[in-house]
């Protein structure tokens, strides 16, 4: 039986063009509604305690060190004045990860050379601003850290040490 369409190769790509159309126009769909969808849900008090981490009691820390948390990704500091300041591991220039050198008292970025004091303060650039630092709470001389809370702060001011003899909170979630 001889074939009567004339043109099948243009029949052909008319479902193909239709076919892909109707696809874009199921996608743009899909991202404008998840654009305009209600955003990250509230947390329930297991997730909300999980952003805490116990650093443990304050008299196990000395004046003057730097001690690596690596799982919540900062470093909880003890300054000579006896404040505590938990901060961030990553880099203000681009977020590489610091290491704390001991030898010279620096975190020291790999990356692109920029140095920070103990406290986080910037002493050599690239890096434009201080080490952001996460809210510290000390509960019946128990330290936490709250790693879900990461604070972006251009300098270091002496307001944002947690001393032990502050008001000490009952409940770390609060």
């Amino acid at each position: 039986e001889p074939n009567t369409d004339k043109h099948p190769r243009r029949a052909f790509l008319k479902w193909l063009w239709a076919g892909l159309g109707t696809l874009a126009f199921i996608e743009v769909l899909v991202v404008m509604f998840s654009f305009l969808s209600p955003g990250k849900k509230k947390k329930t008090a297991d997730q909300a305690s999980a952003e805490w981490v116990d650093a443990g009691i304050t008299d196990n820390y000395e004046p003057g060190s730097v001690t690596a948390f690596v799982q919540g990704r900062f470093y909880l500091v003890l300054l000579e004045s006896g404040g505590f300041l938990a901060l961030s591991n990553r880099c203000t220039h681009l977020g590489c990860s610091i290491p704390w050198e001991s030898d010279q008292k620096k975190f020291i970025c790999p990356c692109h050379a920029s140095q920070f004091d103990m406290a986080g303060k910037v002493l050599t650039s690239p890096a434009p601003r201080a080490m952001d630092i996460f809210p510290v709470k000390i509960v019946n001389n128990r330290l936490f850290v709250n790693i879900a809370s990461r604070i972006r702060r251009q300098a270091f001011h002496p307001d944002q040490l947690v001393f032990p003899d502050q008001l000490k909170l009952r409940d770390p979630q609060s």
